[in-house]
């Protein structure tokens, strides 16, 4: 739908659209017999828009426009973080360019303190848990935090707003908590983009998470979990292990397998001292994703109240934000060509 009316905000018609009450009303509409079973032409001559005046509507799109530009800037800052902490990696454990690779001796273009080994001589996989729909909700209700394919972004990396929550029997080892990794075993993108891919455990309150059967969790027996996660994100071995999973519409990767590959192990001084120096940057990148959650609980609490006119904006003073002021230097560009 495009917007040309002067009176119109088009990001303002964008905001009303992602309304629960707008998704309310087009899950009936859309299941209304079969003949609207979907989007069409008809469903939306049927949508009835709010049409504040347009200040009132610059001020709400400029309230949440502010929202939307520091989840952003979060987002930008992350994926610096995210950046700089795979380029140390390359550059120590891909390229052999760690602290004093100068002096050391290498041996069939290894380090010679360095070695290879199998995956299950240096760390255990726990299979996750197996579940009922009826034992999992998107509200906390007396549940734990549930780790679950939704939690995993494409390329891997945690994903907070697929978190579900259980209540039922699990055993011991399939809790996690802050620090801990895991990794997908199962996968319904067409390009392979989540399976074998590994995720950090943020914190998850008060009690640990529990993983679901499409999850593994990966405890090393003396690497530190910060450098198993690193190692898993950024050495390939992901690559390697999504062409091992198989099925028609939905992938597996059978756990056995992953400690089946083989994977470098650098000397402990080495691996102490990446810790040491990335370890702040994935304090920073959790303390910033907190924020974006925080940030997004807020706008949504704020954006039904908004668009219906029950929190009013008439009397503030507000402050555009940058992208908003540029959307507007815009409009009036095209409006004076």
């Amino acid at each position: 739908m495009r917007f040309n009316s002067p009176r119109i905000n088009p990001k303002f018609i964008s905001y009303f659209l992602r309304t629960q009450a707008h998704q309310d009303w087009m899950m009936a509409v859309c299941a209304f017999g079969a003949t609207m079973a979907s989007l069409n032409q008809d469903i939306v001559k049927l949508i009835n828009v709010p049409v504040p005046p347009i200040d009132i509507q610059n001020k709400i799109v400029g309230l949440l426009s502010a929202y939307d530009d520091l989840i952003e800037n979060n987002k930008r800052r992350i994926t610096l973080l995210e950046n700089m902490a795979e380029e140390i990696y390359r550059e120590w454990f891909v390229r052999f360019r760690f602290p004093g690779w100068q002096e050391a001796e290498f041996e069939k273009g290894l380090p010679a303190s360095w070695a290879v080994a199998q995956g299950d001589d240096l760390f255990e996989v726990v299979k996750g848990k197996s579940y009922s729909s009826e034992e999992i909700s998107d509200h906390l209700n007396g549940g734990r935090p549930f780790i679950n394919l939704k939690n995993f972004n494409r390329g891997g990396g945690y994903r907070s707003n697929g978190l579900k929550y259980f209540r039922g029997e699990f055993r011991d080892r399939q809790q996690v908590n802050r620090g801990d990794v895991v990794m997908a075993v199962t996968d319904m993108t067409q390009n392979r983009e989540v399976i074998g891919r590994a995720a950090r455990v943020p914190y998850l309150g008060e009690t640990d998470g529990i993983i679901s059967l499409d999850v593994v969790k990966i405890s090393a027996f003396s690497w530190p979990d910060l450098f198993t996660y690193a190692h898993l994100r950024y050495s390939g071995i992901s690559e390697a292990l999504k062409e091992l999973a198989n099925g028609a519409n939905v992938l597996h990767l059978k756990p056995d397998l992953i400690g089946k590959q083989k994977y470098l192990v650098p000397d402990t001084p080495t691996v102490e001292e990446f810790v040491k120096l990335v370890e702040p940057f994935y304090e920073q990148i959790e303390k910033l994703e907190q924020q974006i959650d925080m940030l997004e609980y807020t706008k949504n609490q704020l954006l039904p109240r908004l668009i219906s006119g029950k929190l009013s904006v008439e009397n503030l003073n507000i402050q555009f934000p940058p992208s908003m002021q540029s959307d507007k230097s815009d409009n009036a560009a095209e409006a004076a060509a």
